[in-house]
């Protein structure tokens, strides 16, 4: 490759165009400098391009194996990049990396809309698809073939030439619309912090033990207005132009709004499904959100009698972590105090791992000489009960400034069959934002910290576990309303007792937590239920009423959100988890009218789960089941028919609200 050649004759390679002679493969993090990834993604896009055309060109008939699975894997090479490049612009980002990854976006973007609108190409794909019936397909190959014709088609490979033409630019301009999104928010985030010195990772936590009110006040408007300030970062013009385009698209392509164009291929397939499940969910939030404030406000008006209050005061949004916090000591005698010294963060992972090992018999061993991009990286060889490798996972568990907050899994490269038939494994990164160590303690998380943390290893699970032919299905390249099911379903067995008596031991003595504190655990597990369903449930209908849209002129961000919030009846107590202009998951990160996706997946996975409580929680036939029919298809799927064969059934829609304590 020229790219390649010219850097050699400059006295240096560079390593993404070179084997990887390190354990597992793990990129050589150390040996990646800046000036690597554009022209390393140059030569992959190149590379793309020929291996396309080559699809192009063959003389053969078109077939599966021809067209299909060799567009499958056209671009592995600017895959290598992208796996290293975004996670490092999630987790590690510097002032050149954003410009790079500006700059690699706009590549990128440039580069689909070259190939999701070669006609030639397409013509390929629409033959094979055509004849689908005709061949001998697996299940596997047919879902591939599904995925990635209708990535054409609801691309606008239909569209006429100035219709192409359009999408391209809309295509184009979203990439980057997207990342200025999050770069901003990144910088809102970080602002908060200078001024509180809390990470916003932090502030529930903050606001729980925070007994200053006019601080409090001050914190929640900081947090509630970022992206909303005015200022260079200010999110509320750049999300109506996202809109826009978003809706410009949808029309193009038939569809009357962005939720109607994006949910037709979702387990949900149509807005009215979602907005149907939301609303009868919100019903039982709400009146149950409404009992939490009056007991909320009894303690407050004790807090008035004593003078620590002045008269009158009824409860706020900014009250409620700190008046929760209050009665949850006053229900159930719990206090986070009393429970973070026995969840070290080192001692949670040990669980969560222990618990898969459990469940599927995998093993965890250590890395100690793999590449990391950043000194708080750990990495761990993940190997199944027969010895064989599964994949490695690298988890980055504290925050940083260059670190965006919340968490997430990502796939730093994908599990799929290669060329000769090696089964290539999957490397997975698991990220948090916990409390760092102070020098005096270590990590020592709250219970939401630990839920958080079962919750990504249930998407590195499965990631790891993919046993699929194609990159396009393997893994989390699901439905993303169904990517949330085995994420959630981990979170059950955190404080299962048998699995809390072997990780959940005292930071300082090494006891195991006691027998009461882990029933006062269970006992509040419902505890709150109104507020943390109402809060996600009306982030999600919020979602839903912005993609619903199909002209956004003359819309005012703040009035629309005021006006959705009553709609929906939510009170004044609460705010949604996402206001508008801090939405990241909507407006930089693939949900898209699919917010509702957590709540639509806990249906699946606490009524799995009632499977498991039936047979027991660490049934090795259950377990195995969930494991070959959920977490080895990926995509392979449709996602039903993969949930009715491990589950016997469809879902039974109650079982949500019968886990949250609702009905």
């Amino acid at each position: 490759m020229a790219i390649a050649s010219a850097l050699a004759s400059c006295g240096r390679a560079n390593p993404f165009l070179e084997e990887w002679n390190t354990p597992f493969g793990i990129p050589p993090f150390g040996q990646i400098s800046e000036a690597d990834y554009l022209p390393a993604l140059e030569a992959g896009i190149k590379e793309g391009r020929d291996n396309i055309q080559a699809i192009i060109d063959n003389p053969e008939a078109p077939t599966f194996d021809n067209v299909i699975a060799a567009y499958d894997k056209s671009s592995e090479m600017a895959g290598k990049v992208v796996g290293v490049l975004f996670n490092l612009a999630e987790t590690d980002m510097t002032p050149g990396l954003e410009d790079i990854v500006a700059k690699a976006t706009t590549m990128l973007s440039e580069y689909e809309n070259e190939v999701t609108f070669n006609a030639d190409l397409f013509a390929k794909i629409e033959t094979v698809y055509k004849q689908k019936d005709a061949l001998s397909l697996t299940r596997e190959q047919q879902m591939v073939l599904d995925k990635i014709y209708r990535s054409f088609a609801d691309n606008g490979i239909a569209l006429d030439v100035e219709g192409q033409a359009r999408m391209k630019e809309i295509n184009t301009e979203l990439s980057s619309l997207g990342l200025t999104f999050g770069n901003n928010l990144l910088k809102e985030n970080n602002a908060f912090k200078a001024e509180f010195n809390v990470a916003i990772s932090e502030y529930p936590e903050a606001m729980a033990t925070t007994g200053d009110r006019a601080l409090r006040e001050r914190m929640f408007r900081a947090y509630s207005s970022r992206g909303n300030n005015g200022n260079e970062f200010d999110n509320k013009e750049l999300i109506l132009r996202i809109l826009a385009l978003k809706e410009e698209r949808a029309k193009l392509l038939g569809y009357d709004n962005p939720a109607a164009h994006i949910l037709s291929d979702k387990m949900a397939k149509t807005p009215q499904a979602v907005e149907d499940f939301l609303a009868n969910i919100m019903k039982y939030a709400v009146a149950r959100a409404k009992e939490e404030v009056k007991d909320m406000q009894k303690v407050m008006d004790e807090d008035i009698a004593a003078g620590k209050v002045e008269a009158g005061a009824k409860i706020q949004p900014w009250d409620w972590f700190y008046y929760t916090e209050k009665v949850r000591k006053a229900k159930f005698d719990l206090d986070e105090e009393q429970t973070k010294p026995y969840f070290k963060m080192e001692n949670v992972r040990e669980g969560v791992f222990l618990n898969a090992t459990k469940l599927y018999g995998l093993q965890f061993e250590p890395v100690a000489d793999a590449p990391k991009y950043h000194p708080e990286v750990e990495a761990f060889k993940v190997s199944d009960s027969d010895g064989s490798l599964i994949g490695i996972l690298l988890t980055d568990y504290f925050p940083r400034e260059s670190k965006r907050g919340g968490a997430w899994m990502n796939n730093v490269r994908d599990q799929r069959i290669g060329d000769d038939g090696s089964d290539i494994r999957p490397i997975i990164v698991n990220v948090g934002n916990f409390n760092k160590p102070d020098g005096e303690n270590p990590s020592l998380l709250s219970l939401d910290n630990v839920e958080t943390m079962f919750h990504e290893f249930g998407h590195a699970l499965h990631g790891l576990l993919s046993k699929c032919t194609y990159s396009t299905v393997s893994g989390t390249s699901v439905a993303r309303d169904f990517v949330e099911l085995p994420s959630q379903i981990d979170e059950n067995w955190a404080y299962q007792p048998e699995l809390l008596a072997c990780y959940a031991k005292h930071y300082q003595t090494g006891e195991v937590i006691p027998d009461e504190l882990v029933k006062k655990i269970l006992a509040a597990k419902t505890f709150n239920a109104g507020l943390r369903t109402a809060e996600l449930c009306a982030a999600s209908i919020l979602d839903m009423k912005w993609h619903e849209l199909s002209s956004v002129d003359g819309i005012d961000i703040e009035e629309f959100e005021k006006k959705v919030c009553k709609e929906m009846g939510l009170i004044d107590e609460i705010i949604p988890r996402y206001r508008t202009t801090y939405f990241n998951h909507i407006f930089n990160s693939g949900y898209s009218a699919g917010y509702y996706s957590y709540l639509w997946a806990e249906v699946l996975d606490k009524d799995a789960f009632e499977l498991f409580k039936q047979k027991g929680v660490y049934d090795r036939e259950t377990a195995m089941s969930f494991r070959h029919n959920i977490l080895e298809k990926g995509g392979s799927d449709e996602p039903m028919t993969l949930y009715k064969n491990f589950r016997g059934a469809e879902p039974d829609g109650d079982a949500l609200l019968r886990a949250r304590g609702l009905k």
